[in-house]
């Protein structure tokens, strides 16, 4: 998945906004540092989600029968390996 710096920047204030009226948090510095580590978090987890999509589409190209993309056979394979290999880096 892959999300524009624009939309990255939007989420971040979003959260922010989120967390400090819900007092979920209370700033100990200022805003810009808190989005700034919330901007690495978001682009750190998608790393991670970007890998486990390319590990789940090499496993399923791996198929001697041909399963194609988009098919209703795909979507729930896919989703089933990216659960698992999610959960085995303790994302699920």
């Amino acid at each position: 998945m892959r999300l524009s710096d624009d939309k990255i920047s939007h989420l971040t204030h979003i959260l922010l906004k989120g967390l400090l009226e819900k007092k979920a948090i209370s700033p100990i510095e200022d805003e810009g540092q808190i989005r700034r580590d919330i901007r690495r978090v978001i682009i750190s987890e998608m790393k991670i989600a970007d890998g486990i999509d390319e590990m789940v589409r090499k496993k399923l190209q791996s198929y001697s029968k041909k399963i194609y993309e988009g098919s209703s056979e795909w979507e729930v394979m896919y989703n089933k390996f990216f659960d698992e290999e999610a959960s085995k880096k303790g994302r699920a």
